[in-house]
């Protein structure tokens, strides 16, 4: 069969599998620029191609997809610097609370954009998703350096360039399963370290920078950045396989699904402490006058930094011994942490706290879409069930920033005791529910992948 029934996806009889190793290796001889299309090519219903696991094509998609990561939840494990500097009323003046819903509604459109994001990934529309992201995040980032007003901020941080980031963030952890299965933790592991180092790089040039040129060109700076490293997964990435089908928004079979049920809940709860930890963790040891602010700026870097390593090496070690295994216990130990901070009362015990709980909660991002792609039985599906997943994520996202501004209050001295209970509470029950899938899936046996 002929190229030109290949770009057309014309596939039966005994030419399928023909068809299908050509996919595999497409583009590979240069002959055929997939740049000006879609994803063109649907293998006969059923026969996916199958993951190389490996090779040049593989690793550059990990590549794009860390710059994916570096600026959907890289950008958003910035919101600290944020939060700290809007603290401050050199921009606006409001609550904590009030602060923390422009990076609430940041986060949870990141994962409710995947609702919508999902299903059109499975239709082949993955290039048209991360291009239509970028220049949301980039022209939200311009606009925000424009804004004075908290609802003018809201409207370009909050809601602009989080609708962005949510058109990158599913079709990202979507394409990877479809070059990775038994490397998949690994992959996505390294992907996913992309949103620790933009955690890292972000806010230190915010820091850096808005002293020496101010906030308005310190932003547009953190944009030209975007700019810059988003058109590497626009150059690389390309899918290998579209649907048969085109899918519905909602998959209804999944609400039956308990352990895809199960889990979801799971990490709705967990990412409502992931949340204040992220949002508080730098306005924590500043307004307790444990270090000063330039410090505390340099808390969310140090924070990502650890967590970069959080998401490769527990992910890689998941391929091993399983995922749900890795993931409950470093929630525990997450929780565990979160408590601990209430009796952090010196510099030195804040920043190791930080890089602990930063290594230990990485498994939050890095995990989820893994485990969403291990339970969704029918593969053609993995694009809707993790923009569902993330959808009702997103409650816990939305929740958790006003949650703990609300338990923190507005009159000094700060609830900061009752913040971080608050916190370990709710990530504890999270690892509880983490572990009922994990004992669904396999029984109380203890050394069994699961």
């Amino acid at each position: 069969m002929g190229p030109e029934a290949q770009k057309t996806g014309v596939l039966n009889g005994h030419h399928a599998n023909n068809v299908q190793d050509k996919n595999i290796n497409d583009h590979s001889d240069g002959t055929d620029d997939p740049s000006t299309k879609e994803a063109t090519t649907t293998p006969a219903p059923g026969f996916p191609p199958p993951p190389p696991n490996g090779g040049l094509q593989a690793w550059l998609h990990v590549v794009g997809g860390f710059m994916l990561f570096f600026n959907s939840w890289g950008l958003l494990n910035t919101f600290g610097v944020f939060q700290t500097y809007y603290e401050s009323g050199a921009l606006f003046e409001r609550s904590s609370s009030d602060i923390s819903w422009i990076g609430s509604v940041q986060s949870a459109l990141v994962a409710l954009g995947g609702v919508f994001s999902g299903p059109i990934y499975d239709r082949g529309y993955f290039r048209t998703l991360i291009v239509a992201g970028s220049l949301a995040i980039v022209v939200g980032m311009e606009l925000l350096s424009l804004a004075t007003e908290y609802y003018q901020v809201l409207l370009a941080q909050g809601i602009l360039a989080g609708l962005g980031a949510g058109c990158l963030f599913v079709p990202c952890v979507s394409i990877l399963p479809t070059y990775f299965n038994t490397r998949l933790g690994l992959a996505v592991g390294v992907a996913s370290s992309g949103a620790s180092i933009g955690g890292v790089i972000y806010p230190i040039v915010f820091n850096r920078l808005i002293g020496q040129i101010g906030y308005p060109w310190a932003v547009r700076v953190l944009g030209f950045i975007a700019l810059g490293t988003l058109m590497i997964p626009i150059a690389l990435m390309r899918m290998r396989y579209k649907s048969p089908k085109a899918r519905a928004l909602i998959d209804l079979s999944a609400f039956t699904d308990f352990q895809y049920m199960a889990f979801a809940l799971g990490a709705l709860i967990g990412f409502v402490g992931l949340s204040i930890l992220l949002f508080y963790i730098s306005f924590y040891p500043e307004n307790t006058r444990v270090t000063d602010t330039r410090t505390s700026f340099y808390i969310v870097a140090i924070f990502n930094a650890a967590s970069a390593f959080g998401r490769i090496l527990p992910n890689a070690l998941s391929d091993k011994i399983g995922i749900f295994n890795i993931l409950t216990p470093c929630t525990i130990i997450t929780a565990v942490l979160m408590f601990s901070f209430i009796g952090a009362q010196t510099e030195a015990s804040i920043i190791a706290l930080t890089v602990l709980s930063g290594f230990f909660s990485g498994v939050f991002i890095a995990m989820p879409p893994v485990c969403f792609a291990i339970i969704t039985e029918d593969k053609s599906k993995i694009g809707t069930r993790i923009g569902m997943g993330f959808g009702m994520i997103s409650l816990g996202l939305l929740a958790g920033g006003p949650a703990g501004g609300g338990v923190l209050g507005t009159v000094e001295p700060l609830r900061w005791t009752a913040l971080w209970s608050f916190a370990g509470a709710v990530t504890f029950v999270s690892s509880l529910v983490f572990f009922t899938v994990r004992v669904h899936r396999s029984g109380f046996k203890i050394f069994i992948k699961t």
